[in-house]
């Protein structure tokens, strides 16, 4: 019986032409061949498998060759050259650093190189996994290395480039190979699969080429496993099957569904999937990458980025023609998101399958059935029950102090006259702990005072004058409603004056009898302050109380009268205990005090 041997070693290339995926870096070297420029020490780095040690075996044979050919190749029938190919060569000598570390092996190998070569022009010493020398060794290596005899040639080579000292990187040509291209290793495992008379799926090559990651070796490697596996007709279900590798199938199913909105055969798929024994961390970083290919598949200029067979483009780029742009974007970043937090996850599952049902619902309108559709944010929430507690009531401008502004929304059955859009304030931001009033009770109050027929005089008020003309009103108020909107002008007013609208939130104005109004400030700091826009705080109280005889008196409070500040906290439970309804929302909405 003829004896066994890997395909690795097999089929191992003897000639720079037959060197896959490094065809630029071998034209360097044969060129060097031809000229006769070579450097006397050489690095050779890259990913493990992609032919390092080959390509120096290759150069060190075309180094020493005596008739080399006019390409830069050797000739392979010289003495040289026949005793490189029966290994019997003493001109090449191989080192093993992983083994061979310490400064006695670096001295034993500095001895060898005072001895000129018997056959040939050069003595080579190719060093493999160089970066293990300890650094004593480097360092015993390094005067040999820049200044070696004429006849020594060093070739070193590495996988991790970055653990080699500076100093040995400066005396060195360095060589960067690349990783194989799935292209390359499909193409190069078809040339050995038909010298060895072996069916194949080129589907099922890719496979292959795809589990090798770049490296030539481990794909031949993979490839007699199949082989023994598949008994010589390698097919894609028996590829996948061998090395348990997920079904891409499964992928162009998932986002099929996606997009058509249908989460619960999503979800039974993922069940499959999981009973099969695939992790759902691998099945979303495998979703991640063929969102990515039907990304990439979806322009002609980004096409070429797809390493996979003809087969595998193909379907690519007919769910490309399904998928909108933006929902590749978002599935992307979702599947992103759950990528970073499955390791913390302490429910791995439930995260993936919300990360699915999050993507089948990208494409969802937003208005529709309740049945199905995407859950409502929050956001829309809150802001329904902001309108709901807004008073109904359009103003044109009136002070100076009410700096945001916008169109409040018309309501039906109130006759509203055409502002300025910009000259309009807005009812936001009311401060929770100041509201002292039920909230059923405000409401109630504003929607009673909306149902009363009230009519401005177009135009905007001036500012800077107190007594501006507006149409004549009297109606009364109660003390929530000036209360009300004592607050929302303090949460109005511009930046320029926050801090006496700070201090005027914690004030409390009384009806003294309407519509006369009293403020008790706490020092005469605080009431200059507040008399220098008396005025402007006049004017607004009277345009939004409708009581154009309003009055106000500030004054500065006897030391009985003043209260103590209350903490955020401390207004909370206050209000609490005035208004159960919010202590029964906090409740049902789970909410904490920050």
């Amino acid at each position: 019986m003829e004896e066994y041997i890997v395909s690795a070693r097999k089929y191992r290339p003897t000639s720079f032409d037959t060197v896959v995926g490094q065809q630029a870096l071998t034209t360097t070297l044969k060129n060097a061949v031809k000229s006769g420029k070579l450097a006397h020490a050489y690095l050779f780095c890259g990913p493990r498998g992609v032919g390092k040690t080959t390509c120096a075996r290759i150069f060190a044979k075309a180094i020493n060759c005596m008739s080399p050919t006019e390409q830069g190749e050797a000739c392979g029938h010289c003495e040289s050259c026949q005793a490189f190919n029966e290994q019997r060569s003493f001109n090449i000598f191989e080192l093993d650093a992983a083994s061979n570390n310490s400064v006695e092996h670096i001295k034993t190998l500095m001895e060898q190189t005072r001895i000129p070569p018997q056959v040939g022009k050069y003595k080579v010493f190719i060093i493999d996994e160089v970066h293990m020398l300890s650094t004593a060794a480097f360092n015993a290596f390094l005067k040999t290395l820049e200044e070696p005899p004429a006849h020594v040639i060093f070739i070193l080579a590495t996988t991790e480039k970055h653990k080699i000292l500076p100093t040995i990187l400066s005396r060195c040509q360095i060589y960067d190979f690349e990783r194989m291209t799935v292209r390359n290793t499909i193409d190069h495992l078809k040339s050995v699969a038909e010298k060895e008379g072996v069916q194949y799926e080129e589907q099922a090559l890719a496979v292959i080429a795809e589990k090798a990651d770049g490296g030539m070796r481990d794909a031949l490697s993979i490839f007699d496993q199949a082989v023994s596996f598949c008994q010589g007709n390698i097919t894609y279900q028996k590829v996948i099957e061998d090395l348990n590798v997920l079904d891409s199938e499964n992928y162009f199913k998932i986002i099929d569904l996606a997009v058509e909105n249908k989460v619960s055969d999503i979800m039974v798929l993922l069940n499959q999937i999981i009973n099969k024994g695939f992790d759902g961390g691998l099945l979303i970083g495998g979703l991640a990458k063929h969102v990515r290919n039907v990304l990439m598949a979806k322009d002609p200029q980004t096409l070429p980025l797809l390493e996979v067979s003809d087969q595998q483009r193909q379907r690519y780029q007919e769910q490309a023609k399904k998928c909108e742009t933006t929902f590749l974007y978002q599935a992307l970043q979702l599947m992103n998101q759950c990528d970073i937090n499955y390791r913390q996850s302490s429910n791995k599952r439930l995260l993936v399958e919300l990360t699915l049902i999050e993507i089948a619902q990208i494409t969802q309108p937003d208005e529709g059935p309740a049945s199905g559709r995407r859950p409502r944010r929050l956001k829309s929430l809150f802001k329904q029950l902001i309108q709901q507690v807004q008073p109904k009531k359009a103003a044109p401008q009136v002070a100076a102090a009410e700096l945001v502004e916008s169109t409040p929304k018309q309501t039906a059955n109130i006759q509203k006259p055409k502002v300025n859009q910009q000259a309009t304030a807005t009812y936001s931001n009311i401060s929770r702990p100041q509201l002292k009033a039920p909230i059923g009770s405000t409401l109630s109050t504003l929607r009673d005072k909306d149902r009363r027929k009230m009519q401005i005089i177009p135009g905007s008020l001036n500012p800077n004058d107190p007594n501006a003309a507006m149409k004549e009103e009297h109606l009364e108020f109660t003390q929530q409603e000036l209360e009300l909107q004592w607050m929302m002008m303090c949460n109005r007013m511009p930046q320029q004056l926050s801090g006496i609208a700070t201090r005027m939130k914690n004030m409390n104005p009384i009806i003294k009898e309407i519509p006369h109004i009293e403020v008790s400030v706490e020092n005469q700091l605080a009431y200059d302050q507040m008399m220098e826009i008396k005025g402007k705080i006049l004017n607004t109280l009277k345009f939004y109380l409708h009581n154009n005889a309003v009055t106000l008196d500030i004054k500065i409070a006897e030391s009985q009268e003043r209260k103590p500040i209350l903490t955020r906290k401390e207004q909370f439970e206050l209000m609490e205990k005035e208004n159960p309804a919010v202590a029964k929302l906090r409740e049902l909405l789970d909410l904490e005090l920050a």
